[in-house]
């Protein structure tokens, strides 16, 4: 296996760490206030990442990284976990994505499949934690957003399901999984706004004709 040193984007969002440890990130940062915020998020990421640096607004924090991976096998092993859930085993694949985090702590793919997993085991509580992990770490799906969304469903925070289950019909409109949770809490999917075409509503000007010559 081959260890590599990366720099990396994560992106931290306020409505994902209301109330929780995080949240005071979004409340004003102060100079004086700007250490013990960095350690708090130092704390939250875990000793294998270090802080570069991080920029903090009021909806969220963008904050760069190093972190020291197995990238190629922990991709591997998730690879493998997902082939096994797929045929049943559960149990296996759960510590196969365990061991690719171990490898990549960042590793947005692992945290996506551990955390979906850990909802289907009922484990609520490390299920969300973990998948909240995989949207700061790699790009946003419908299907992560639906997986927070439904596991925000079981625990009870609605209006936290109704923000994810939207953010996922903004994703993918066509997915019918995400349109009729939305139904199932009463919520029918905003029309999304299509960006207009300026050249289409201009009318159609007919060319000019080239002048007479006059003799």
């Amino acid at each position: 296996m081959k260890r590599v040193r990366q720099h990396r984007r994560i992106r931290i969002m306020r409505d994902d760490h209301i109330g929780d440890q995080l949240g005071a990130l979004f409340l004003g940062v102060t100079e004086q206030q700007k250490d013990s915020i960095l350690a708090r998020l130092a704390a939250y990421l875990g000793k294998r990442v270090r802080i570069v640096k991080a920029e903090i607004s009021n909806d969220c924090a963008e904050v760069e990284v190093e972190v020291q991976v197995w990238e190629e096998e922990a991709n591997r092993l998730t690879a493998i976990a997902n082939d096994l859930l797929q045929k049943g085993l559960r149990r296996n694949a759960q510590a196969l994505f365990r061991e690719a985090l171990e490898l990549d702590p960042l590793n947005a793919p692992a945290a996506t499949g551990l955390g979906t997993l850990l909802a289907d085991l009922e484990k609520y509580n490390e299920a969300l934690s973990v998948l909240k992990l995989a949207r700061e770490a790699g790009p946003e799906s419908a299907a992560l957003m639906l997986a927070l969304g439904r596991v925000c469903i079981k625990t009870e925070r609605t209006a936290s399901a109704i923000n994810y289950l939207e953010r996922a019909y903004e994703i993918d409109p066509s997915n019918f999984a995400v349109r009729r949770a939305l139904a199932e809490l009463g919520r029918k999917p905003k029309p999304l706004v299509r960006p207009s075409r300026p050249d289409l509503a201009k009318p159609a000007v007919a060319p000019e004709k080239p002048a007479k010559k006059q003799h």
